[in-house]
Order: structure tokens, then C-alpha cells, then sequence
């Protein structure tokens, strides 16, 4: 008996060990390429994702307050470089030579392809979900503006408009 459960516990934990050796840990992720982050994510069934965010999840949980803290601005900073800059991608575009600027064009154009043709794959229901995700996440996003903004003054204005 006792050897028939020491080889059930051998076979089920060697057929776990591929999962746990493929299973990455949040830095080991974020040291991916976008592209190869999105493929990683995409090539997870849907069960496997959310069992890989509750992961993560406790992963954060058990980190210290001052690791937390730092994660969050190194977030915070990244939101805010997305947003100021244009500047300097309008900089980068300028300095780029015409064959540099012919294979951007080309990687976005290959890039909105793909997108069309994974809307155009999705079945009718699919693309109601996916345009309810959208609406979803788009309030959600107003609603947070909203609420960071919410009876702040403009300093840049004379007036003190409200935002």
C-alpha cells in the first residue's frame, strides 16, 4: 500500500514538474519584449491566466511595504513617460533615416493587420463581448480620471479653472 502511494505521489509530482519549470515568476515577465510578454499571455488558456495573476497577486502581497511602494512609483513613472513624450518620439521620428521610418510604418501597418484580422476571425458573439470589455474598460478609465481630477485646480491656468 505504502509503495503503491509513494509511486502515485512520483508520477503526480512528475507530471507537475513541467508546469512549475515553465510557471515565471512577475520579474521574470517583465523582463520580456511586449511582443513576447502578449504571446506568452495569449499561448495560457483563460483558467491558466487568472491561476497566473493570483500567483503574481501573492507574490506582490508577500513582498515589504518599501518594495510595494517602489514597484508602484516605477508604474506611476512609466504611466506618466507614455503621456509626456511626444516630444521626444516626434525627436526620435525626425533623427530617423527614411529606411528606419519605412520599417516602423511597416510594423505598425503588420500590427494593425493582425488586430483586423483577429476581429474579423471572432464570431459575432465574441466581437459583442470584446466591444463590452472596451466600454468597460473605457469607463472605467474615465471614472478614475474623474476621480483624480476631481475639484483639483489647474496651476497652469491664471483663472484656476477646475479640471
Amino acid at each position: 500500500m505504502r509503495t503503491t502511494i509513494t509511486l502515485i505521489l512520483v508520477a503526480g509530482i512528475s507530471l507537475l514538474m513541467p508546469a512549475i519549470a515553465a510557471a515565471q515568476s512577475i520579474s521574470e515577465v517583465q523582463a520580456m519584449s511586449p511582443e513576447d510578454r502578449r504571446a506568452y499571455m495569449q499561448s495560457m488558456s483563460k483558467d491558466e491566466r487568472s491561476a497566473m495573476r493570483d500567483r503574481w497577486r501573492s507574490e506582490f502581497d508577500a513582498l515589504s511595504d518599501e518594495d510595494k511602494e517602489s514597484i508602484r512609483m516605477r508604474r506611476t513613472e512609466m504611466r506618466q513617460d507614455r503621456g509626456q513624450n511626444r516630444a521626444a518620439m516626434r525627436d526620435r521620428w525626425n533623427s530617423m533615416s527614411e529606411e528606419e521610418r519605412m520599417a516602423s510604418r511597416d510594423r505598425h501597418r503588420a500590427k494593425r493587420d493582425e488586430r483586423r484580422e483577429r476581429w474579423e476571425s471572432m464570431s459575432d458573439d465574441e466581437r459583442a463581448a470584446a466591444r463590452a470589455r472596451r466600454d468597460e474598460h473605457r469607463s472605467a478609465r474615465q471614472g478614475q480620471q474623474k476621480n483624480r481630477h476631481n475639484g483639483q485646480r489647474r496651476p497652469d491656468r491664471p483663472d484656476g479653472e477646475q479640471l
